[in-house]
């Protein structure tokens, strides 16, 4: 209950917790000191290189840092309010001006000094600790032997907290309450630290979901904050604690929410839950329901769905019993037996060379852009999808070998039938090595025995389909349960010295192409220009001779005209053709 000095008859005095004001004062003025270079401290030492070399550090120290603030701010808070009390019951004398000006600046000399000299030892103890964690090698034992100390240290101070009675110091469960965060946030900082060297996925999700508790509780504070300043205050009513959280009051053992609502509810607005017979119904009722919903739940876990392009192999107590096909199927539940996921029909492309299969990022080059380094096909730069493969071959009069690089691959998926599903997840713990460590066998065992000119000269398609032909043999042998669908050979590079002989080759094939197709357009040419002049002389003959017919038959027409004018005119006909002529 808030105290008002404005009441008449009231003695201060007589008020344990008005009596232990000036002791309470100065207990939270050193918690809040202390607390406050422990966070500062484990804050600054996040940003060591030591600490930054490893990400995992971060977020453990971070956390740390916001527990013991969120602790610094409940004791300051706890000392504004004993404070208050020690001024109430004691006023203050206002000495002079100038007096009280000296002596603060006098006090703020002698603490900036205070305060270089806690930061030099903090540095150095932080320097003794980084140099400590890096000589011993195991840094995470050490740092989590010493997060369980600090956390026995604030144990201790929590339960003298605990023990003190609200009327003496009513912000003591309160702080007691805070205490327990920072004890939690360590405690899971040395759970997360002691099994930082196993390389668990787990590990640093909890040391992430750690921070959230100390979060929760500084962002209900900071509310608490902000809404303070709409509530009128006056320097004659007691202050409340300002860091008061009822989330933090949840962290307790054994945990009791209800309560606490009751209690809350009761307090603040006179409403007894505890009497309605609803509450007490629910009180009673929530365990037997908890477990029924609990062991409804685990019964759920024995109905599981297959999705379309999968399978599941049914184990019962460890025992495989069936292949499951898609669809929804009822079991045992979780525990009693469980379903290995399957591929079903699921195509893959593998390369023969190690560290190069479909995994790789995908090219993002632009159409303007350079060609992309998967397209590049020179033989005389080395690509990271070939596999390297020794040829017999013959220089000069002696037998020799040659280098070849070729880049081969396999398309490949999991049997369709169920003893392939059960072959390929009980007899193989990797299908992909399994397959690329057989392929890299059966291909130095068939390409030694072959010369450079054969494997130079035969077709892809062929040595692709013995390749496959011998890998699919021996998987079927040691029963795999994989299928080889198609073996591609992109790319067979010859070794650098016959790269040069076949570039010849082929820029001399290329003259011999291009000459080639020069004389036959010459030919062709010549061919149509004959053709043309035989084409106008015929045409012009024949012109020629119908119009010298043209002409004698006009010549043979008049000639026929005239003589049958003769015939009929007789002399009369001569003396006018005469007379025309004239």
């Amino acid at each position: 209950m808030r105290l008002d000095l404005d009441v008449d008859g009231l003695d201060l005095r007589e008020l344990p917790r008005f009596q232990r004001a000036s002791i309470h004062k100065s207990v939270a003025a050193r918690l809040a000191l202390t607390t406050g270079l422990i966070a500062a401290a484990l804050f600054s030492g996040s940003f060591l290189p030591f600490f930054n070399a490893d990400p995992f550090w971060s977020p453990l120290l971070r956390n740390c840092t916001a527990a013991f603030l969120l602790l610094s701010v409940g004791m300051q808070s706890s000392y504004w309010v004993a404070r208050w009390r020690a001024a109430a019951i004691t006023p203050a004398h206002t000495p002079h001006w100038l007096r009280r000006f000296r002596e603060r600046i006098a006090s703020r000399i002698a603490a900036g000094q205070r305060w270089l000299r806690i930061a030099q030892g903090l540095d150095a103890v932080v320097g003794a600790l980084s140099r400590a964690l890096r000589a011993l090698g195991r840094a995470g034992y050490v740092a989590g032997g010493i997060a369980l100390l600090v956390a026995f240290v604030s144990l201790v101070l929590e339960r003298y907290f605990s023990t003190l009675a609200p009327v003496q110091w009513p912000e003591a469960p309160l702080l007691a309450q805070l205490t327990r965060i920072a004890i939690a946030v360590l405690l899971l900082t040395a759970f997360c630290l002691f099994f930082a060297a196993t390389s668990r996925g787990w590990v640093p999700r909890v040391a992430v979901v750690s921070g959230l508790l100390p979060a929760v509780v500084a962002a209900e504070i900071a509310l608490r904050a902000l809404l303070s300043l709409f509530v009128r205050n006056s320097d004659r009513i007691e202050p409340r604690l300002l860091a008061d959280s009822v989330l933090a009051s949840l962290w307790r053992w054994p945990p009791r929410p209800l309560h606490t609502l009751q209690n809350e509810l009761h307090a603040r607005f006179g409403i007894d839950l505890r009497q309605s017979w609803a509450f007490a119904y629910m009180r009673r009722a929530v365990l037997p329901v908890l477990g029924a919903i609990v062991w409804i739940g685990w019964l759920a876990t024995g109905v599981r769905e297959i999705p379309i392009d999968g399978r599941g192999i049914y184990e019962r107590f460890g025992r495989p019993i069936e292949v499951l096909q898609p669809g929804v199927h009822v079991g045992l539940p979780w525990l009693l037996a469980r379903v290995r996921p399957v591929e079903n029909g699921v195509v893959h492309a593998l390369a023969a060379t190690i560290g190069t299969d479909d995994a790789t990022e995908p090219d993002l080059s632009s159409a303007d852009g350079p060609a992309p380094d998967a397209a590049n096909r020179l033989w005389d730069e080395s690509h990271l999808s070939e596999n390297t493969q020794i040829i017999a071959s013959a220089t000069g009069e002696r037998q020799s070998f040659q280098i070849v690089n070729m880049d081969v691959r396999f398309v490949y998926r999991i049997g369709l039938s169920d003893a392939a599903a059960m072959a390929a997840t009980y007899r193989s713990t990797d299908v992909a090595a399994l397959l690329r460590t057989t392929a890299s066998r059966i291909l130095v065992r068939d390409f030694a025995s072959r010369t450079l000119d054969g494997v130079l000269g035969e077709q892809r398609l062929v040595l692709a389909a013995a390749v496959r032909q011998a890998v699919q043999r021996d998987l079927d042998a040691v029963d795999s349960g994989i299928d080889i669908l198609a073996t591609l050979i992109e790319a067979v590079h010859p070794p650098a010295g016959a790269a040069n002989a076949y570039h010849s080759v082929q820029a001399a094939q290329i003259k011999v192409q291009e000459s080639m197709a020069r004389e036959r357009g010459r030919a062709a040419q010549q061919v149509n220009d004959a053709q043309l002049n035989a084409t106008l002389a015929k045409d012009k003959s024949t012109a020629a001779a119908r119009e010298a017919r043209t002409s004698a038959d006009v010549v043979g027409l008049r000639f026929a005209a005239e003589r049958n004018a003769y015939r009929q005119a007789g002399k009369a006909f001569l003396t006018e053709q005469y007379l025309t002529q004239l």
